[in-house]
């Protein structure tokens, strides 16, 4: 099996190859990536050193595309994820996430390749998830038990971010159903892991530990700034577990949306995040309070991976704790690593 995972030097791109690399032995595995975002050059590196060859192309670029060799398999995990860079620069996120997608979708119709697809948590209607919690509710998230599936609200407002997200999926579906191909979409929450080179908006929890780590400042934005927006984490290792599954079974399991992230258990505010970061670094840092909250920013996630777990009997093995702890491993052996925390 031939496979080419676009965004492939990416967080989650670059950890899924070398994995697959690892696990399927007869299978050759490939990276598109153009290598504009941050550490994607490092990540290249390591996927060098496993002989998987990137592509330097960006996916906007059929011509590109459509001149790669022909793939069993295409894993898309390329995106512009930032919530921000919706309102910053919506072109910048139209093109990759929308038409970079249609692209890709050309390209799997032409070489007759089917596709698992990266969707995300951000499909949901920003409204309707504000509705689901109080006040006093989320500063005590132990408590919290409403969890989101696939099925809640995606008929309102979601960012730019979601709606191009949400109207790739569509997509996907209205090509595939005529062309007969098959699909999986993954609707992701929040991943992280070692060789996540985070910021504010993208990558929080890897940022969190380095900033920590390396005594540098943080804010807690929005809803008051007291730090009590909640998320469910999912260790990148888990999500590549599910992609490896998935490939397996990929023949009987197909054309089938799954919302996959840490549930409950993993489920943690920004405030206990910040607890845990002293104490596993050892450092205090002072964190400022901007009470203004972004018009798509959200104050509660927890998936529902119910329907995930029983087409694959997969769960989270990875508790918050071991994240952290692998992620400031990762940063205190990798000194190569510092230079782009610092």
């Amino acid at each position: 099996m031939k496979i080419l995972i676009t965004g492939g030097c990416g967080f989650v791109g670059s950890n899924i190859a070398v994995f697959l690399k690892k696990r399927l032995k007869k299978s050759k595995i490939f990276s598109l990536d153009n290598l504009t975002r941050k550490g994607s050059l490092l990540n290249r590196n390591r996927l060098k050193k496993l002989s998987i060859k990137n592509f330097n192309y960006n996916i906007e670029n059929f011509n590109k595309l459509k001149s790669l060799p022909k793939f069993n398999l295409i894993i898309d995990c390329c995106a512009e994820p930032a919530i921000e860079a919706s309102r910053k620069d919506p072109n910048r996120v139209f093109s990759t996430n929308l038409i970079g997608t249609f692209n890709i979708l050309k390209k799997c119709i032409k070489d007759r390749s089917n596709l698992i697809f990266l969707s995300s948590s951000r499909v949901y209607s920003i409204d309707s998830l504000k509705k689901l919690v109080s006040k006093q509710i989320i500063r005590n998230p132990i408590k919290i038990k409403k969890t989101i599936d696939e099925n809640f609200d995606t008929s309102a407002a979601s960012s730019l971010y979601g709606f191009t997200k949400l109207a790739s999926e569509k997509l996907i579906k209205e090509m595939f159903y005529q062309n007969k191909l098959k699909y999986i979409i993954n609707r992701f929450g929040v991943i992280s892991g070692p060789w996540q080179f985070g910021k504010q908006d993208q990558g929080f929890v890897s940022m969190w530990v380095a900033n920590h780590l390396f005594k540098k400042k943080l804010s807690y934005v929005g809803f008051g700034g007291y730090g009590h927006q909640v998320r469910d984490i999912l260790h990148i290792e888990d999500a590549c577990k599910i992609i490896l599954l998935q490939i397996s079974k990929f023949s009987k399991i197909n054309n089938i949306t799954f919302n996959i992230g840490g549930e409950k258990k993993n489920t943690i505010s920004l405030k206990s995040l910040t607890q845990k970061a002293q104490e596993i670094t050892g450092n205090r840092i002072k964190i400022r309070r901007i009470p203004k909250t972004s018009v798509f920013d959200i104050p509660y996630f927890i998936t529902n991976n119910r329907k995930i777990k029983k087409f694959y009997k997969w769960k989270p093995s990875k508790s918050i704790d071991q994240i952290l702890k692998d992620i400031y491993i990762w940063l205190r052996h990798n000194k190569v690593i510092i230079k782009y925390f610092k």
